[in-house]
């Protein structure tokens, strides 16, 4: 999904409160639309909603929609012929078709008991998709048999026409050891990617809020600081130091996590230097070698916002093309 929204809890949150609740998830549209496949709208009982489907073309609908479901205990899945008049007004090029999937909460619907998994792992940061027949039936939860779809973020129908798989990832999350100037530079423009950044560094002087005005900085040691955020698959880790008592501790962490990237800045002799260190510490070729360093990509990158460009640029890449 693109950002981490919390439909699903609204949802599971209503029905437990006897409220009633529905789930309209988007299973298929047109290319530029505003809202991609997975996105979702929460929709109560009493009609309170938490969400969007379409940005607001075809949500009236599809509430009404949903109550009815509420009514009769059916999933059912929608579809939308949208004009050129309505699809400008809520920013596409041209009209188009989108499929939206209603359930209500309950045995014909969603099962509460699979929602209330879904939430439990939505918040342990646990990547996980909802795979549902959309002709009626089985429902679950799975983890593992879709790695294009969690890699790429990819909800969707599957050749069968029929299955159903909604991806939930967790937001992504950029660690950086090291407030220095490339980070000034890097910690915006993850943000705007969809990185939530935390910066850590024990020197007060560098790792101030004041010079990172919206990142979550802590001022402790690299290995403590990391144990408390958390480093998992959908986590980076980059190393801006140069400083050895910051990175290699550091470095422990993420080489014995499971980030899909880590970076390291530095030079081929301090990289060199860098992995006589770490062969001493245990690790091996193979875990070294998930070390990107220098870090980010040859783009020739002058100076430090040039230099967070390219390191940005690779972070996209060991995530969508490992």
């Amino acid at each position: 999904m693109d950002i981490f929204e919390d439909a699903p809890e609204r949802a599971y949150a209503w029905a437990q409160a006897g409220r009633g609740a529905a789930l309209a998830t988007v299973i298929e549209t047109w290319g530029s639309a505003p809202r991609r496949v997975g996105a979702q709208l929460a929709i109560s009982g009493d009609g309170e909603m938490q969400g969007s489907v379409s940005g607001g073309c075809v949500e009236g609908a599809v509430v009404i929609e949903a109550l009815e479901a509420l009514e009769d205990g059916n999933a059912r899945v929608l579809e939308y012929g949208v004009s050129d008049g309505d699809a400008f007004a809520v920013g596409l090029a041209c009209g188009g078709k989108i499929r939206v999937l209603v359930e209500p909460i309950g045995e014909k619907g969603m099962p509460f008991d699979i929602l209330s998994d879904l939430v439990k792992a939505r918040a342990a940061r646990q990547p996980v998709g909802y795979r549902v027949s959309l002709s009626g039936g089985s429902a679950e939860l799975v983890t593992q048999g879709y790695d294009t779809r969690f890699r790429m973020d990819r909800s969707g129908v599957e050749e069968d026409g029929d299955t159903f798989v909604a991806i939930h990832n967790p937001p992504l999350r950029l660690v950086i050891v090291g407030a220095v100037h490339i980070a000034q530079a890097l910690v915006p423009m993850a943000q705007i990617a969809g990185f939530d950044v935390v910066v850590i560094d024990p020197r007060e002087a560098f790792g101030s809020q004041a010079r990172f005005p919206e990142a979550n900085v802590i001022n402790d040691w690299p290995d403590a600081a990391m144990t408390q955020v958390g480093v998992d698959t959908r986590s980076a880790v980059v190393l801006l130091t140069h400083d050895p008592k910051l990175d290699d501790p550091a470095l422990h962490i993420a080489l014995r996590s499971d980030a899909f990237y880590i970076g390291a800045l530095g030079s081929k002799r301090t990289h060199a230097s860098r992995v006589e260190r770490l062969e001493a510490a245990g690790f091996t070729a193979d875990d070294i070698a998930r070390i990107a360093a220098p870090v980010g990509l040859d783009i020739g990158a002058s100076g430090p916002p040039e230099i967070a460009v390219s390191i940005l640029a690779q972070m996209v890449q060991s995530l969508r093309k490992p």
